[in-house]
């Protein structure tokens, strides 16, 4: 495209110019704009740079240049170039799948919203929305129906909020709204109730019926509140507390969940320094077969004494241990040095050593197990497995084949926790446990509980029949033991014998219990 051009002296006068030069600015309003440029270059000894938009709709980038006479001035037509900046612009910050916005605009609109002094933080609230199950139904119904459930999701929230809010994918199946010029908390409240409904009715994609819910998190932002990223986390985690609470529902953030949150991490970090620092110890809690009234083996339980927080129950920080996969290191520190402390007792006794659905998903578990035995010397059919039955909801059907391994290897496998959780028989139609533990929860009832006792006479005599044994959890009491052994179960373990005691109290402790059943 041709480029206007001219030469004015120093007092603004046109000596030399060219036909678009002409044209453009010969036309209506050309005159003024161009004393303007002329009196800029000549406060600025000839040099300036500025856009202009004319009355034709077309603008030009317009500089100048000091030449002996004066100045030289040369425009170019930006138009479509400054267009082709904002189609880019905006495709930067479009979401392709559903058309909304994604999360840099999300972003900077909520960055200008803070910043503008006129906002009243009143009329302001920011919701997280998150798909329930959606990553379970893209894997199984493909990416296609998943970007078209997307898609149509998108459009509900859409269809929910006022023509001045913000709405935005902001990544995954996470979408996030900001909504103004409304009295807070209660036009929050009313939006989030009508997003779970609406999110949560069912959808026909490429022919298929698909149900999904939604959990929200929703903040409202504090006056004066500027921080972006605050705000955000702030709102993911009211959207935690509510995914807690179960499928469609949302939470309002309280500043006691950060608390929590900044609790949580600390924990965390004491939690990946313990193991450097040998803050984990191992103690063995006995379990005793009641016909020979002998004790049969001894299950490692993990201890953590922490420096400044003391002793920390394992009902705390194993599940951060899982969430956070630092239970793998964890869990083979513990399969080593159980294997290494049980190697010294009597060939009689076998060690139990739990391991997590986490531990199974990880490659080097056969690995780790094999080096342990083989680094410690202890007889494979002396180390047991107790798994929860979550290890067996593993959908690729690795956890099957690990323990088809383990079994042909000598290593002994037990069921934890049955009766709670996903019980199922066909996990014990599909893998021959060496024995079934009944958890505490259903032995410690009081002896008029009918309905513990006929849970743990059930499993007993599916052990029996099945060929398990079966171990009864938390016996505290001669009435419990009197109970489960009535019952028919084949073990017991609880503090009725003994509580979790050091390895280098193992042997003493048998010693005396040896001599008391000769008596």
């Amino acid at each position: 495209m041709k480029r206007a051009a001219a030469v004015v002296d120093h007092d603004g006068r046109l000596l030399l110019s060219n036909s678009v030069f002409d044209e453009l600015f010969g036309a209506e309003g050309g005159n003024a704009m161009l004393a303007r440029i002329n009196g800029e270059a000549g406060r600025n000894a000839g040099k300036t740079s500025r856009q202009e938009r004319f009355p034709n709709g077309r603008t030009f980038e317009i500089e100048t240049f000091p030449v002996d006479q004066g100045w030289l001035i040369a425009a170019g037509d930006v138009t479509d170039h400054l267009a082709g900046q904002a189609r880019a612009a905006e495709a930067a910050r479009t979401d392709g799948i559903t058309g909304l916005g994604n999360r840099l605009m999300f972003r900077e609109q909520l960055t200008r919203l803070l910043h503008n002094p006129d906002s009243a933080a009143a009329t302001v609230a920011l919701l997280v929305v998150d798909l329930d199950r959606f990553k379970a139904l893209n894997a199984s119904l493909g990416r296609k129906v998943g970007d078209a459930l997307l898609g149509l999701v998108g459009k509900r929230i859409r269809s929910a909020v006022a023509a001045g809010d913000t709405v935005a994918r902001l990544e995954a199946d996470k979408f996030g709204i900001i909504q103004v010029g409304q009295p807070q908390p209660q036009s929050a409240d009313a939006l989030a109730i009508r997003l779970v409904d609406l999110i949560g009715r069912a959808y026909l994609c490429d022919g298929q019926l698909i149900n999904v819910a939604g959990s929200i998190g929703v903040v409202l932002p504090s006056p004066g509140a500027q921080d972006c990223d605050h705000l955000l986390k702030n709102a993911d985690l009211a959207l935690g507390r509510a995914k807690k609470d179960g499928h469609g529902s949302y939470r309002f953030f309280e500043a006691e969940m950060d608390e929590r949150m900044q609790a949580r991490r600390h924990l965390e970090i004491d939690l990946r320094r313990a193991l450097a620092l040998r803050e984990f110890v191992l103690v063995y809690q006995p379990q005793v077969n009641l016909r020979t009234n002998t004790v049969t083996g001894f299950e490692a339980l993990l201890r953590w004494q922490c420096p400044t927080r003391g002793a920390v129950s394992p009902l705390d920080f194993i599940p951060l241990a899982e969430e956070t996969g630092v239970i793998i290191p964890i869990g083979e520190w513990v399969l080593r040095t159980a294997c290494r402390e049980a190697a010294k007792w009597s060939p009689a006794h076998i060690v139990a050593v739990n391991v997590s659905a986490v531990q199974f998903g990880n490659p080097n578990l056969v690995s780790t197990i094999i080096s342990a035995l083989a680094e410690s010397g202890l007889d494979p059919r002396r180390l047991e497995l107790e798994i929860t039955e979550s290890v067996m909801l593993d959908a690729r059907g690795t956890a099957h084949a690990v323990l088809q391994v383990l079994r042909t290897m000598g290593v002994r496998v037990a069921l934890d926790d049955f009766g709670t959780g996903y019980s199922s028989l066909g996990y014990l139609r599909s893998f021959p446990f060496d024995k079934i533990k009944i958890d505490q929860s259903f032995v410690r009832g009081t002896s008029n509980d009918p309905v513990g006792a006929a849970i743990v006479r059930a499993i007993a005599e599916l052990g029996q029949s099945l060929g398990m044994a079966t171990v009864a959890e938390g016996v505290e009491t001669a009435d419990q033991l009197a109970r489960v052994a009535s019952d028919g179960c084949t073990e017991v373990q609880g503090y009725y014998f003994s509580r979790p005691m050091a390895p280098d109290q193992i042997e003493s402790y048998l010693s005396t219990r040896n001599r008391t059943n000769l008596l």
